[in-house]
């Protein structure tokens, strides 16, 4: 049988029912991102159409090389946190050209393609102190929580203190706080699909109260010619861009690897050392991913941890991503719905998902200080100077002299030694 060969799916234990069954529930963990991704760079001025087609395009080419390539059953799409840092941060700071955050998200994957063949790859992970990473993946979280309260009204702008509750009793407010309950609710019930039916519901109770306009459910997709190949990385290759460059690779390499790893310990991929067979394969897949993205339109696309769902129904194979793929294609007829999902239907996603990041504050070592420290500053800057990239600096920053005058001088990796003496030149001139 074809896809035995392919797949090898009885030595795996599993069967073409099953995976393509959990192949379906990852996707229906992951489409939220159809309706989020666009509306996110949609508000850095990229058209809305374009970067939708991008969306799927991009999760479908992922999905397909790590199903064909790697044989794992991880799905792929443009990842969160890196998104809002791309159009939050990235695309305002270099007066608004999203063709120039293209060009570095491009490079980025360049460059985690040529990490992924060398041994760089392992040194470069390894280097960033454990406690910065769990401090990273929180501080993506409440960047994405503040984001999307902003989007709901609920947290809104003050000239005193800096911000301050918004109109709660309003309707799009309400509707958020209302369908990020119901979200949560449907999680603990173990609803499939919970995060992508809570905005669709939102979004139809804001259609039936005429608050939003709806041209339509399907239709023929939109042209993606206002985002194809329109990256400029020759733009992206001067020097002050080597900071954004370096932040969309490091977040890509760490939120892969701890995808992989975790994916492939729940499915029982690890070997008695521990290690993840195939790792390359599954990184060359991704990083892959990341460019053609890139070129389609989109900024970083990344390995999904909503891939443990179709793990969890017993895929173990790479047909699962090769069923999310085609499920991706078909969504390309839906964005008449997507473009009539409002800002505050996609919040309770984004707060959910920064519910789950935030997480990682569980795993620092609370009881040594000097790791702790740079941490909690590493997650409370992310959010605070609306930047990832920022809030990185100050971690590294902190952690390296907190060491170095704790006389931990031992602690300090080389590697992370020159990242924080370049980001404390970089913050001290900006």
């Amino acid at each position: 049988m074809y896809f035995e060969r392919l797949f090898e799916l009885k030595a795996n234990g599993t069967n073409v029912r099953t995976e393509i069954l959990a192949g379906g529930t990852t996707y229906l963990t992951m489409a939220y991102i159809v309706f989020v991704n666009p509306a996110i760079l949609a508000a850095a001025g990229m058209d809305f159409g374009a970067v939708f087609v991008a969306t799927c395009l991009a999760a479908a080419a992922g999905s397909l090389i790590m199903g064909l390539y790697a044989n794992y059953p991880v799905a792929l799409a443009p990842g969160m946190g890196l998104n809002a840092y791309f159009a939050f941060s990235v695309v305002p700071a270099f007066g608004g050209d999203w063709r120039l955050a293209l060009g570095g998200v491009f490079l980025s994957g360049v460059l985690f393609f040529l990490l992924s063949i060398s041994p760089l790859r392992e040194r470069m992970v390894n280097a960033i102190p454990r406690s910065l990473k769990y401090g990273i993946g929180a501080g993506i979280g409440l960047f994405l929580a503040l984001i999307g309260l902003k989007n709901a009204g609920i947290v809104v702008a003050d000239p005193v203190t800096l911000v301050t509750l918004g109109d709660m009793a309003a309707p799009g407010a309400l509707l958020a706080a209302g369908g990020f309950m119901v979200l949560v609710a449907m999680q603990v019930r173990r609803v499939p699909g919970a995060i992508m039916l809570t905005v669709l519901a939102v979004t139809a109770i804001a259609v039936a109260l005429g608050l939003q306009p709806l041209k339509g459910v399907a239709s023929l997709p939109p042209s993606l010619a206002p985002t194809f190949l329109q990256m400029d990385v020759a733009g992206a290759m001067q020097v002050g861009f080597v900071t954004i460059v370096f932040v969309f690779l490091l977040v890509d390499l760490l939120d892969t690897t701890g995808t992989l790893v975790s994916v492939g310990q729940r499915a029982g991929m690890l070997d008695a050392d521990g290690k993840l067979p195939r790792l390359r394969k599954a990184m060359l897949a991704d990083s892959s991913a990341t460019m053609i993205g890139a070129a389609l339109g989109t900024s970083t696309t990344t390995s999904y941890i909503e891939s443990a769902a179709g793990v969890d129904a017993g895929g173990r194979t790479g047909l699962v991503a090769v069923t999310v793929a085609v499920l991706f294609v078909a969504s390309l007829f839906l964005a008449p719905l997507a473009e009539a999902v409002p800002p505050y239907a996609t919040a309770p996603a984004l707060v959910f998902v920064a519910c789950l990041m935030a997480r990682s504050l569980a795993d620092i070592e609370w009881d040594e200080i000097s790791e702790t420290v740079p941490a909690v500053v590493t997650a409370i800057a992310i959010p605070l100077t609306f930047s990832i990239a920022d809030g990185i600096g100050l971690g590294l920053v902190t952690y390296a002299a907190v060491k170095l005058l704790a006389g931990r001088i031992r602690d300090i990796n080389p590697a992370v030694a020159v990242l924080a003496a370049a980001f404390a030149v970089k913050l001290a001139l900006q």
